[in-house]
């Protein structure tokens, strides 16, 4: 099995990419936001340290932690950010690795594709066989995240501007896959790069 990082900007089109690898080869899928999710739960490992830092008003009436109010605590304050993601992201690590040894163990998948905006940041270049970059260009992705999230110029070039540039996603990345639109094209490029990998 074949442990793959999937990464790129914001509005790449990433889900778009994992997609068209689901139908095309046998694999898990592992989405590392929604780990971050899972990892804050009641009862899960962050839960509680997270709620003795941010304080209960972050709760949600059914007890979990409410991201909307999580996010404006933390964006204002680095030092709150710095503290929550020393809370979260080693949790997440741990939860991919178990994941990660568990298809391992049960051999019915040829791939195991982790999909994160943050691998290069966080560390995960050492610990997966390969990472893939899924590449747009700016206009399309800021056609994309105003279309498909609502967001506003001010919004995007913020994000924009706190992910790592093209040349150091390139730079870390073993394949580009480009994605500028045309589906078609893009999982033609997929379908070359699994043949490859499957040689």
């Amino acid at each position: 099995m074949k442990l793959i990082g999937i990464t790129g900007g914001v509005g790449a089109g990433k889900s778009q990419v994992l997609s068209c690898l689901a139908s095309r080869c046998r694999c898990r899928i592992l989405l590392a936001d929604e780990v971050g999710n899972e990892v804050k739960l009641p009862g899960q490992p962050c839960y509680e340290r997270l709620v003795e830092l941010l304080g209960k008003d972050v709760l949600a009436e059914d007890g979990t932690i409410d991201r909307g109010r999580m996010a404006e605590k933390i964006f204002a304050d680095d030092c709150l950010l710095s503290q929550v993601n020393g809370i979260i992201h080693p949790a997440v690590r741990v939860y991919i690795l178990q994941e990660v040894e568990k298809e391992r163990s049960l051999g019915k998948v040829d791939f195991f594709f982790l999909e994160a905006a943050l691998l290069i940041e966080e560390g995960y270049d050492r610990i997966v066989d390969e990472l893939w970059y899924v590449y747009a260009d700016e206009e399309v992705r800021r056609k994309r995240l105003k279309e498909s999230r609502g967001y506003s110029d001010a919004k995007i070039d913020h994000i924009f501007h706190s992910q790592l540039p093209e040349e150091e996603f390139r730079r870390h990345c073993r394949r580009v896959i480009e994605n500028n639109g045309d589906l078609q094209e893009t999982c033609r490029q997929i379908d070359e790069v699994l043949a490859k990998l499957q040689e």
